[in-house]
């Protein structure tokens, strides 16, 4: 189930995130359905090709789904967790928490026909590792701290080979890397798609699922989404510090960021350039 498989691959249609055929009835609960809003609050309205529209549209496991890790036991912890997403972990410990959140953008660029958007910094030099280079046949390797990318590999811009271009990613960025790419946002101007991270050896990284807008007022809720380390299933956490809330979140300019596994100090609300 969390091995890299065809079945795993997302394609974006113009109303839905399409499973491909063979994948299990019941992993069509997406993020849209089984989580509604608070009491009081509606979704916030998002174009629905944007990648907000398409994070609520991920397919979800069925309710009872554990947490696994890359190695395919379940992960100690089974309280973090309210949701799982339907999507492979690969078998290596790589797809750990900034890796997760590159790993769904990177998903919904290819599905949109974006492919040649698909670009993340390396740790150590800072400079990018395109999907574009890689399709081409360039592949890296390790010079001083940072990577040379040269030709050495036959040009495929398969999905196969876009899923093996991402684990390179993974191995070669993290949060270090990622807090520098993005910029920084106002917490009232949050939508989905945005990412709390604090970079770091270690860091961590929680991506903006979902965003519910209260019908009277400003405040807004939100939806978290995660991996972990060591690797593991992508899923929505739940709100330990607020369970008549969970899984929502309370986020407001100025406060800090209470997780299951983590705590974000003010200020580390980032966005995609």
């Amino acid at each position: 189930m969390n091995r890299l498989s065809r079945r795993n691959f997302i394609r974006l249609s113009s109303a839905a995130v399409v499973l491909p055929p063979g994948a299990r009835a019941e992993a069509a609960s997406a993020i849209a359905t089984r989580f509604q809003p608070p009491a009081g609050f509606e979704r916030a309205s998002v174009d629905e090709a944007s990648f907000a529209g398409w994070l609520r549209r991920l397919p979800l496991l069925p309710p009872d789904a554990p947490v696994l890790l890359h190695t395919g036991a379940r992960k100690p912890r089974q309280d973090v967790h309210a949701a799982v997403v339907d999507l492979d972990i690969g078998t290596r410990d790589l797809q750990q928490c900034a890796d997760a959140v590159m790993r769904l953008r990177a998903e919904w660029l290819f599905a949109a026909g974006r492919a040649g958007d698909v670009v993340f910094n390396d740790t150590g030099g800072g400079k990018p590792m395109r999907f574009s280079a890689w399709a081409r046949g360039e592949r890296p390797r390790a010079e001083g701290r940072g990577l040379m990318w040269m030709q050495t590999a036959a040009p495929d811009s398969s999905y196969r080979s876009f899923r093996r271009y991402l684990d390179v990613v993974f191995a070669w960025a993290g949060t270090h890397s990622l807090e520098r790419e993005l910029t920084a946002v106002a917490a009232p101007d949050i939508t989905a798609g945005d990412v709390v991270i604090k970079g770091g050896f270690p860091g961590h990284a929680v991506l903006v699922a979902d965003v519910a807008v209260a019908r009277r007022g400003q405040d807004k809720k939100i939806l978290l989404m995660q991996s972990y380390m060591p690797a593991q299933s992508i899923h929505v956490i739940k709100n330990h510090a607020d369970p008549a809330l969970s899984p929502w979140y309370d986020f407001y300019e100025g406060s800090t960021l209470v997780t299951p596994e983590w705590t974000f100090p003010a200020g580390s609300l980032k966005r995609w350039r």
